[in-house]
């Protein structure tokens, strides 16, 4: 177990996640997010989850799978990314499948996250990068103690015509 809160923990991908994997990596509704355009093969992410192991330093990326206390049961990710320890910063992103939302669980992670990259990785501030559309997502970071800092006009294409602004989030130390 990794850090965990009243209703559930943080926890290291492990090679048995590979198919919750390849659910996440290939679910169309959220690679506009993740700025993918393909699907990604087993092999690939097996690949993936056999450098899962090194260091934030040396990749300067974590994801971690986001389990309940009770069942052990994944429930989303929680990745933390574009580390950049002499500048003291970190990009956080967050993830709770659909049939578990709205029960505080997006929200114990990023606390959770908040504080293991503040007190571990010794981070000054975690930012986020949030579609103008995705208004809970705005105040679910809001609610962790970031805030609003700026906007990117016509940032992601959404559709074949049009673009979308996105928000930019910080959270500092």
């Amino acid at each position: 177990m990794f850090i965990k809160s009243e209703h559930i923990y943080l926890r290291a991908l492990e090679k048995a996640d590979i198919e919750i994997l390849y659910t996440i990596e290939n679910d169309r509704s959220v690679w506009q997010i993740s700025n993918t355009l393909t699907p990604f093969s087993k092999d690939i992410l097996s690949q993936y989850l056999e450098n899962a192991y090194q260091d934030i330093y040396t990749t300067k990326q974590l994801r971690l799978l986001i389990c309940l206390n009770e069942t052990n049961e994944p429930i989303g990710t929680i990745d933390l990314f574009e580390f950049e320890p002499l500048h003291q910063r970190i990009g956080i992103g967050v993830l709770v499948f659909e049939n578990y939302r709205k029960n505080g669980y997006a929200f114990d992670s990023i606390e959770l996250v908040k504080e293991y990259a503040f007190n571990t990785l010794l981070v000054n501030q975690l930012y986020c990068n949030i579609g103008a559309t995705n208004t809970s997502s705005q105040l679910l970071f809001k609610k962790c103690g970031f805030t609003e800092i700026g906007i990117k006009k016509q940032w992601n294409k959404i559709s074949r015509t049009e673009f979308e602004d996105e928000i930019l989030f910080q959270c500092i130390n």
